[in-house]
């Protein structure tokens, strides 16, 4: 999880901003993102039936940052493969992480879904109400994981950290004070405790907060 560059993070940091969306809007049927796990080299989209909670019946799919001619990838390309590989079934494999079910993909190998009515939709409302600015957010939003029907782990970008900081929090409660102490509270580095999560190198429990 060390070695982690500005650029990987920031886009880690876009990625995760663009696809937020289908964690509620389907990415194809009943099927919706479940997580966004960051690493150096690749992006780790989990997806999973409505209702489902990490790791049971997920599965993560791990996608390259770079393609064949050593460009970035983009958000809308990340997306139509994820819709391309929810319409299958998954592909044999022994690899997991986290417990989930671990497919790490070919992109040459897929074609990419097309946008569909959603997308548009969601692009006009983004330009519009996240409009771009030069200040980027800190810490950084790299990736998320839904892990209970009320509670999920954040990957946040937090400097002088060697990597990054996975906050678990409950999504009740006093949630918009946690929000706004987040920032503090992952920079405590008493808080900071030793995780096996092989996406972070600190995770920091504030389900309690």
């Amino acid at each position: 999880m060390t070695g982690w560059c500005e650029d990987g993070v920031e886009q880690q940091a876009y990625l995760t901003r663009f696809l937020l969306d289908y964690t509620v809007v389907p990415l194809i049927g009943t099927t919706f993102l479940r997580g966004i796990l960051p690493t150096r080299d690749a992006v780790r989209v989990v997806i999973g039936a409505d209702g489902t909670e990490a790791p049971g019946g997920s599965v993560a799919y791990e996608i390259p940052l770079v393609d064949d001619d050593g460009e970035a990838v983009t958000a809308p390309l990340v997306l139509g493969w994820a819709r391309t590989l929810s319409a299958r079934a998954p592909a044999r494999t022994d690899a997991s992480v986290l417990g989930i079910t671990l497919v790490r993909v070919d992109t040459s190998a897929v074609e990419p879904a097309p946008p569909e009515g959603p997308d548009k939709v969601l692009r006009v409302l983004r330009t519009l109400a996240w409009p771009a600015v030069d200040a980027a957010p800190s810490p950084a939003l790299c990736g998320f994981l839904i892990t209970g029907e009320s509670s999920m782990r954040l990957y946040l970008s937090v400097e002088g950290a060697g990597g990054l900081i996975a906050a678990d929090v409950c999504l009740t409660g006093a949630t918009t004070a946690l929000l706004a102490a987040l920032p503090t509270l992952v920079r405590e580095r008493e808080r900071w405790g030793v995780t096996d999560d092989p996406h972070c190198v600190h995770a920091v429990d504030l389900t309690d907060w």
